[in-house]
């Protein structure tokens, strides 16, 4: 029923992204796998190329701070301050390669609902970019609930790419 609402949503959210005043952002999972370096190259390539922006966001997953008053805030605190030095790293990855400027976001939640609000809440999020893991564990969990039961439903594109291209080979797709 949820997804079902969603959808509803997002039908009637358009993208703003080819409008004047607005650029078409990529929208990037940051996180502390391998492949995430993948879907930041080939973001920030994409976005280069086609005068995008590259939007990198980080879960802080819900429910780490159920704990006594004070420690909780703590922790809270502790997991910002994570999520800040990651996206600093993703970031400046993201500068290296394509000498564009990213935007940064730390949402709090569940992956995929974050991720849904914050595209509903920015109209100029035009693709979502992921990297599958090489793992013989499948290509991770995101991009298996997204390209999996959600990719019908999904309100914007989804590019997956795949965690063993180098960046010469990413540079030639992107």
């Amino acid at each position: 029923m949820r997804a079902h609402r969603w959808q509803h949503a997002f039908m009637v959210a358009i993208r703003k992204s080819n409008e004047e005043g607005h650029r078409r952002k990529f929208l990037v999972v940051v996180d502390e796998t391998p492949e995430c370096d993948r879907a930041i190259v080939y973001a920030a390539k994409r976005a280069a190329r086609t005068g995008g922006v590259v939007t990198l966001v980080f879960m802080i997953a819900p429910g780490d701070f159920q704990h006594w008053l004070g420690v909780e805030d703590i922790m809270r605190a502790e997991a910002l301050e994570e999520a800040e030095s990651t996206l600093a790293k993703a970031a400046e990855r993201v500068r290296s390669v394509a000498r564009t400027e990213p935007e940064t976001v730390v949402r709090e939640g569940t992956n995929s609902e974050e991720i849904l609000e914050l595209i509903e809440a920015d109209a100029d999020i035009a693709i979502l970019v992921l990297a599958a893991s090489t793992g013989s564990e499948g290509p991770g969990p995101l991009v298996s609930s997204i390209a999996g039961k959600a990719a019908g439903t999904f309100p914007i594109p989804v590019t997956i790419v795949p965690g063993n291209l180098d960046d010469d080979s990413i540079a030639a797709l992107a």
